[in-house]
Protein backbone atom coordinates (compact mmCIF):
# COMPACT_ATOMS: atom_id res chain seq x y z
CA UNK A 1 0.00 0.00 0.00
CA UNK A 2 3.01 2.12 0.71
CA UNK A 3 4.47 1.46 -2.68
CA UNK A 4 1.30 2.40 -4.61
CA UNK A 5 1.19 5.92 -2.03
CA UNK A 6 4.23 6.87 -3.35
CA UNK A 7 3.81 5.59 -6.66
CA UNK A 8 1.33 7.92 -7.25
CA UNK A 9 2.40 10.43 -5.39
CA UNK A 10 5.61 10.51 -7.55
CA UNK A 11 3.46 10.42 -10.69
CA UNK A 12 1.49 13.41 -9.00
CA UNK A 13 4.75 15.13 -8.54
CA UNK A 14 6.28 14.84 -11.94
CA UNK A 15 2.86 15.90 -13.94
CA UNK A 16 2.76 18.66 -11.50
CA UNK A 17 6.73 19.75 -12.54
CA UNK A 18 5.89 19.23 -16.09
CA UNK A 19 2.89 21.96 -16.18
CA UNK A 20 4.93 23.92 -13.88
CA UNK A 21 7.85 24.33 -16.76
CA UNK A 22 5.10 24.51 -19.70
CA UNK A 23 3.19 27.32 -17.47
CA UNK A 24 6.84 28.74 -17.30
CA UNK A 25 7.73 28.65 -20.89
CA UNK A 26 4.29 29.61 -22.45
CA UNK A 27 4.63 33.26 -20.00
CA UNK A 28 8.57 33.34 -21.10
CA UNK A 29 8.58 33.89 -17.31
CA UNK A 30 12.68 33.98 -17.57
CA UNK A 31 13.07 36.50 -20.26
CA UNK A 32 14.73 39.74 -20.09
CA UNK A 33 14.45 42.43 -22.41
CA UNK A 34 17.07 43.62 -24.81
CA UNK A 35 15.65 47.30 -25.12
CA UNK A 36 15.56 49.02 -28.89
CA UNK A 37 15.49 52.54 -28.34
CA UNK A 38 13.18 55.08 -30.41
CA UNK A 39 14.52 59.03 -30.01
CA UNK A 40 11.58 60.72 -30.17
CA UNK A 41 8.96 59.51 -27.70
CA UNK A 42 6.78 61.70 -25.09
CA UNK A 43 4.56 59.87 -22.96
CA UNK A 44 0.97 61.00 -23.27
CA UNK A 45 -0.40 64.08 -21.34
CA UNK A 46 -3.01 62.75 -19.41
CA UNK A 47 -2.83 59.03 -19.47
CA UNK A 48 -2.00 57.21 -16.37
CA UNK A 49 -4.40 54.51 -15.40
CA UNK A 50 -4.18 52.99 -18.86
CA UNK A 51 -4.78 52.46 -22.64
CA UNK A 52 -5.58 48.98 -22.93
CA UNK A 53 -6.97 49.32 -27.25
CA UNK A 54 -7.18 51.98 -29.68
CA UNK A 55 -8.16 53.11 -32.52
CA UNK A 56 -7.13 56.04 -35.10
CA UNK A 57 -9.59 57.00 -37.37
CA UNK A 58 -8.42 58.22 -40.95
CA UNK A 59 -8.20 61.61 -39.90
CA UNK A 60 -6.19 61.22 -37.46
CA UNK A 61 -8.37 61.16 -34.21
CA UNK A 62 -7.00 58.30 -31.83
CA UNK A 63 -10.37 56.62 -29.55
CA UNK A 64 -8.43 54.92 -26.32
CA UNK A 65 -9.96 52.74 -23.89
CA UNK A 66 -8.59 53.53 -20.03
CA UNK A 67 -9.43 52.21 -17.06
CA UNK A 68 -9.17 48.32 -17.41
CA UNK A 69 -9.67 46.09 -14.64
CA UNK A 70 -8.75 42.78 -15.43
CA UNK A 71 -8.69 39.88 -13.11
CA UNK A 72 -5.50 38.77 -11.38
CA UNK A 73 -4.12 42.29 -13.28
CA UNK A 74 -2.43 45.44 -11.54
CA UNK A 75 -5.11 48.01 -11.33
CA UNK A 76 -3.49 51.21 -9.74
CA UNK A 77 -6.93 53.08 -9.47
CA UNK A 78 -9.72 50.37 -8.63
CA UNK A 79 -12.40 52.96 -7.63
CA UNK A 80 -12.48 54.87 -10.98
CA UNK A 81 -14.61 53.71 -14.10
CA UNK A 82 -12.91 53.66 -17.02
CA UNK A 83 -13.42 55.70 -19.58
CA UNK A 84 -13.22 56.31 -23.37
CA UNK A 85 -10.49 59.05 -24.81
CA UNK A 86 -9.57 61.40 -27.28
CA UNK A 87 -6.56 62.13 -28.89
CA UNK A 88 -5.79 64.27 -32.27
CA UNK A 89 -2.63 62.98 -33.77
CA UNK A 90 -2.18 66.10 -36.27
CA UNK A 91 -1.71 68.20 -33.41
CA UNK A 92 2.21 68.98 -32.86
CA UNK A 93 1.87 68.18 -29.12
CA UNK A 94 -1.65 66.03 -28.65
CA UNK A 95 -2.65 65.35 -25.50
CA UNK A 96 -6.12 63.52 -24.81
CA UNK A 97 -9.29 64.68 -23.25
CA UNK A 98 -12.16 62.59 -22.23
CA UNK A 99 -15.46 61.87 -24.17
CA UNK A 100 -18.66 62.54 -22.39
CA UNK A 101 -20.77 59.54 -22.46
CA UNK A 102 -24.57 59.68 -23.34
CA UNK A 103 -27.68 57.26 -23.02
CA UNK A 104 -30.04 57.02 -20.42
CA UNK A 105 -29.37 53.51 -20.15
CA UNK A 106 -25.86 53.04 -20.05
CA UNK A 107 -24.03 53.05 -16.39
CA UNK A 108 -21.22 55.14 -16.29
CA UNK A 109 -20.21 53.35 -12.45
CA UNK A 110 -19.54 49.99 -13.64
CA UNK A 111 -17.68 51.20 -17.14
CA UNK A 112 -14.94 48.92 -17.99
CA UNK A 113 -13.39 48.99 -21.13
CA UNK A 114 -11.13 46.31 -22.61
CA UNK A 115 -10.83 46.26 -26.77
CA UNK A 116 -12.11 48.89 -28.97
CA UNK A 117 -13.19 48.88 -32.89
CA UNK A 118 -14.73 50.87 -35.11
CA UNK A 119 -16.82 51.17 -38.33
CA UNK A 120 -17.64 54.16 -40.40
CA UNK A 121 -21.11 53.59 -42.17
CA UNK A 122 -21.72 55.34 -45.63
CA UNK A 123 -23.09 58.21 -44.50
CA UNK A 124 -19.65 58.34 -42.31
CA UNK A 125 -21.15 57.69 -39.31
CA UNK A 126 -18.33 56.35 -37.03
CA UNK A 127 -19.72 53.85 -34.78
CA UNK A 128 -17.51 52.69 -32.00
CA UNK A 129 -18.11 48.88 -30.36
CA UNK A 130 -16.40 48.66 -26.91
CA UNK A 131 -15.96 45.54 -25.08
CA UNK A 132 -17.36 45.91 -21.24
CA UNK A 133 -16.70 44.47 -18.27
CA UNK A 134 -19.25 45.75 -15.61
CA UNK A 135 -19.34 43.65 -12.60
CA UNK A 136 -16.94 40.47 -13.93
CA UNK A 137 -19.28 40.65 -17.00
CA UNK A 138 -18.68 40.44 -20.59
CA UNK A 139 -20.69 42.55 -22.85
CA UNK A 140 -20.39 44.78 -26.14
CA UNK A 141 -21.05 48.84 -25.95
CA UNK A 142 -22.29 50.26 -28.99
CA UNK A 143 -21.88 53.67 -29.23
CA UNK A 144 -21.98 56.79 -32.25
CA UNK A 145 -18.73 58.38 -32.37
CA UNK A 146 -19.99 62.72 -32.20
CA UNK A 147 -16.84 64.67 -33.48
CA UNK A 148 -18.04 67.99 -33.14
CA UNK A 149 -19.91 67.66 -29.69
CA UNK A 150 -16.39 65.39 -28.43
CA UNK A 151 -18.89 62.73 -27.49
CA UNK A 152 -20.28 58.97 -27.58
CA UNK A 153 -24.09 58.35 -28.35
CA UNK A 154 -24.65 54.59 -26.42
CA UNK A 155 -26.97 53.35 -28.31
CA UNK A 156 -27.24 49.67 -27.64
CA UNK A 157 -25.84 47.00 -25.14
CA UNK A 158 -25.29 43.69 -26.11
CA UNK A 159 -25.30 40.27 -24.30
CA UNK A 160 -24.69 36.67 -25.58
CA UNK A 161 -24.21 32.76 -23.99
CA UNK A 162 -20.96 33.18 -26.43
CA UNK A 163 -19.66 36.51 -25.61
CA UNK A 164 -18.34 34.95 -22.25
CA UNK A 165 -15.20 36.46 -21.58
CA UNK A 166 -14.72 39.04 -24.50
CA UNK A 167 -11.08 40.57 -24.56
CA UNK A 168 -10.59 41.68 -28.18
CA UNK A 169 -13.09 43.23 -31.30
CA UNK A 170 -13.34 44.09 -34.73
CA UNK A 171 -16.24 46.04 -35.95
CA UNK A 172 -17.44 44.27 -39.45
CA UNK A 173 -20.31 46.47 -39.38
CA UNK A 174 -22.50 48.76 -37.12
CA UNK A 175 -23.78 45.64 -35.12
CA UNK A 176 -21.89 43.33 -36.72
CA UNK A 177 -18.24 41.91 -35.45
CA UNK A 178 -16.03 38.98 -34.83
CA UNK A 179 -14.63 38.93 -30.77
CA UNK A 180 -12.01 37.05 -29.01
CA UNK A 181 -13.35 35.05 -26.07
CA UNK A 182 -9.84 34.93 -24.25
CA UNK A 183 -11.13 32.28 -21.79
CA UNK A 184 -13.82 29.02 -21.87
CA UNK A 185 -15.03 29.25 -18.58
CA UNK A 186 -16.13 31.98 -16.66
CA UNK A 187 -15.34 31.61 -12.93
CA UNK A 188 -12.18 32.57 -11.93
CA UNK A 189 -11.00 29.90 -10.28
CA UNK A 190 -11.75 27.34 -13.34
CA UNK A 191 -10.69 30.16 -15.40
CA UNK A 192 -6.87 30.03 -13.48
CA UNK A 193 -6.82 26.16 -13.83
CA UNK A 194 -7.87 26.21 -17.34
CA UNK A 195 -4.69 28.44 -17.89
CA UNK A 196 -2.06 26.74 -16.03
CA UNK A 197 -3.21 23.92 -17.67
CA UNK A 198 -2.84 24.91 -21.05
CA UNK A 199 -6.28 23.91 -22.40
CA UNK A 200 -6.38 26.11 -25.56
CA UNK A 201 -10.27 26.05 -25.13
CA UNK A 202 -10.59 29.32 -26.21
CA UNK A 203 -12.38 30.72 -29.51
CA UNK A 204 -13.42 33.21 -31.66
CA UNK A 205 -17.15 34.29 -32.35
CA UNK A 206 -18.95 36.13 -35.31
CA UNK A 207 -21.82 37.78 -33.98
CA UNK A 208 -24.41 39.83 -36.12
CA UNK A 209 -28.51 40.47 -34.69
CA UNK A 210 -28.95 37.63 -37.22
CA UNK A 211 -26.73 35.44 -36.53
CA UNK A 212 -24.31 34.43 -33.31
CA UNK A 213 -21.53 31.12 -34.12
CA UNK A 214 -18.06 30.35 -33.06
CA UNK A 215 -15.88 30.86 -35.89
CA UNK A 216 -12.43 29.54 -34.97
CA UNK A 217 -11.36 27.96 -31.34
CA UNK A 218 -8.71 25.34 -30.24
CA UNK A 219 -6.31 28.98 -28.50
CA UNK A 220 -4.26 28.73 -25.52
CA UNK A 221 -6.01 32.48 -24.89
CA UNK A 222 -7.03 33.81 -27.93
CA UNK A 223 -6.46 37.71 -27.53
CA UNK A 224 -6.09 40.29 -30.06
CA UNK A 225 -8.09 40.82 -33.58
CA UNK A 226 -8.18 43.10 -36.85
CA UNK A 227 -8.77 42.56 -40.34
CA UNK A 228 -6.67 43.12 -43.75
CA UNK A 229 -7.28 46.27 -45.15
CA UNK A 230 -8.89 44.47 -48.27
CA UNK A 231 -11.12 42.93 -45.99
CA UNK A 232 -10.34 39.32 -46.68
CA UNK A 233 -8.20 37.90 -43.94
CA UNK A 234 -8.47 38.24 -39.88
CA UNK A 235 -6.02 37.98 -38.01
CA UNK A 236 -5.78 36.69 -34.10
CA UNK A 237 -3.18 36.48 -31.77
CA UNK A 238 -2.87 33.36 -29.78
CA UNK A 239 -0.78 35.14 -26.07
CA UNK A 240 0.19 32.89 -24.60
CA UNK A 241 1.44 30.77 -27.24
CA UNK A 242 2.89 33.23 -28.69
CA UNK A 243 1.50 33.29 -32.33
CA UNK A 244 -0.71 35.37 -34.84
CA UNK A 245 -2.83 33.39 -37.26
CA UNK A 246 -3.72 34.42 -39.96
CA UNK A 247 -7.20 33.28 -41.64
CA UNK A 248 -9.06 33.77 -44.84
CA UNK A 249 -12.57 34.98 -44.36
CA UNK A 250 -15.76 34.15 -46.80
CA UNK A 251 -18.94 35.78 -47.47
CA UNK A 252 -20.76 33.59 -45.23
CA UNK A 253 -18.56 34.98 -42.28
CA UNK A 254 -17.14 31.50 -41.65
CA UNK A 255 -12.97 31.58 -41.43
CA UNK A 256 -10.44 29.40 -43.14
CA UNK A 257 -7.14 28.73 -41.28
CA UNK A 258 -4.24 29.81 -43.70
CA UNK A 259 -1.17 29.89 -41.59
CA UNK A 260 0.51 30.97 -38.45
CA UNK A 261 3.85 32.96 -37.71
CA UNK A 262 5.58 32.35 -34.24
CA UNK A 263 6.99 34.93 -32.15
CA UNK A 264 9.70 34.54 -28.64
CA UNK A 265 6.65 37.25 -27.31
CA UNK A 266 3.25 37.22 -25.98
CA UNK A 267 0.98 39.20 -28.43
CA UNK A 268 -1.70 41.41 -27.66
CA UNK A 269 -3.48 43.47 -29.51
CA UNK A 270 -2.88 43.83 -33.05
CA UNK A 271 -3.64 47.13 -35.31
CA UNK A 272 -3.44 47.36 -38.87
CA UNK A 273 -1.80 49.87 -41.16
CA UNK A 274 -4.44 50.17 -43.75
CA UNK A 275 -1.90 52.14 -46.33
CA UNK A 276 0.92 49.10 -46.42
CA UNK A 277 -0.83 46.18 -44.43
CA UNK A 278 1.53 45.80 -41.93
CA UNK A 279 0.60 44.81 -38.34
CA UNK A 280 1.98 46.49 -35.11
CA UNK A 281 1.50 44.53 -32.06
CA UNK A 282 1.50 45.58 -28.72
CA UNK A 283 3.49 42.53 -26.99
CA UNK A 284 4.87 41.52 -23.22
CA UNK A 285 7.88 40.35 -23.13
CA UNK A 286 7.76 38.48 -19.76
CA UNK A 287 4.08 37.92 -19.37
CA UNK A 288 4.55 36.37 -15.38
CA UNK A 289 5.45 39.88 -15.04
CA UNK A 290 2.24 41.50 -16.35
CA UNK A 291 -0.09 38.45 -14.93
CA UNK A 292 1.77 38.87 -11.32
CA UNK A 293 2.46 42.38 -10.46
CA UNK A 294 6.12 43.16 -8.59
CA UNK A 295 6.88 46.82 -8.29
CA UNK A 296 10.71 45.51 -7.72
CA UNK A 297 10.32 43.37 -11.19
CA UNK A 298 7.69 45.92 -13.57
CA UNK A 299 6.30 44.44 -16.73
CA UNK A 300 8.25 45.59 -19.67
CA UNK A 301 7.40 46.86 -23.15
CA UNK A 302 7.32 45.59 -26.65
CA UNK A 303 6.10 46.33 -30.37
CA UNK A 304 6.50 44.17 -33.39
CA UNK A 305 6.09 45.39 -37.35
CA UNK A 306 5.28 42.41 -39.32
CA UNK A 307 5.47 43.03 -42.93
CA UNK A 308 4.08 41.02 -45.87
CA UNK A 309 2.26 38.37 -43.32
CA UNK A 310 1.18 36.38 -46.12
CA UNK A 311 3.82 36.00 -47.89
CA UNK A 312 5.99 32.59 -47.11
CA UNK A 313 9.11 34.62 -44.93
CA UNK A 314 7.05 38.01 -43.05
CA UNK A 315 9.77 40.05 -41.67
CA UNK A 316 9.52 40.82 -38.20
CA UNK A 317 11.47 43.73 -37.17
CA UNK A 318 11.27 45.06 -32.62
CA UNK A 319 10.53 48.38 -33.24
CA UNK A 320 10.53 49.13 -29.40
CA UNK A 321 11.58 47.85 -26.30
CA UNK A 322 11.97 48.83 -23.08
CA UNK A 323 12.12 47.47 -19.39
CA UNK A 324 9.68 48.95 -17.66
CA UNK A 325 10.97 52.14 -16.89
CA UNK A 326 9.11 54.42 -18.75
CA UNK A 327 6.37 51.90 -19.94
CA UNK A 328 4.57 49.06 -18.02
CA UNK A 329 2.82 46.25 -20.00
CA UNK A 330 2.30 47.35 -23.83
CA UNK A 331 -0.74 46.24 -25.24
CA UNK A 332 -1.07 47.87 -28.42
CA UNK A 333 0.75 50.11 -31.21
CA UNK A 334 -0.74 52.06 -34.15
CA UNK A 335 0.80 54.25 -36.32
CA UNK A 336 -0.08 57.34 -38.23
CA UNK A 337 1.79 59.08 -40.75
CA UNK A 338 4.87 58.63 -39.13
CA UNK A 339 3.40 58.53 -35.56
CA UNK A 340 3.26 55.65 -33.36
CA UNK A 341 1.15 55.40 -30.44
CA UNK A 342 1.67 52.65 -27.92
CA UNK A 343 -0.86 51.96 -25.35
CA UNK A 344 -0.79 49.76 -21.99
CA UNK A 345 -2.80 47.61 -20.41
CA UNK A 346 -3.16 49.50 -16.76
CA UNK A 347 -0.16 52.23 -17.52
CA UNK A 348 1.12 55.04 -19.03
CA UNK A 349 0.87 55.42 -23.19
CA UNK A 350 3.72 57.23 -25.63
CA UNK A 351 3.78 58.99 -28.44
CA UNK A 352 6.97 58.59 -31.04
CA UNK A 353 7.80 60.26 -34.10
CA UNK A 354 9.50 57.67 -36.39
Amino acid sequence: MAKLVLTLLGLAMTCFKDHQSSYQKRLTAFREVEPVDLPNCNLVKGIEMGSEDLEILPNGLALISSGLKYPGMKKFDPNMPGKILLMDLNEEDPAVLELRISGSKFNMSSFNPHGISTFTDEDNTVYLLVVNHPDAKSTVELFKFQKEEKSLLHLKTIRHELLPSLNDIVAVGPEHFYATNDHYFVDSYLRSWEVYLGLSWSYVVYYSPNEVKVVADGFDFANGINVSPDGKYVYISELLAHKIHVYEKHANWTLTSLKSVAFNTLVDNISVDPVTGDLWVGCHPNGMRIFFYDPEHVPASEVIQIQNILTEEPKVTVVYAENGTVLQGSSVASVYKGKLLIGTVSHKALYCKL
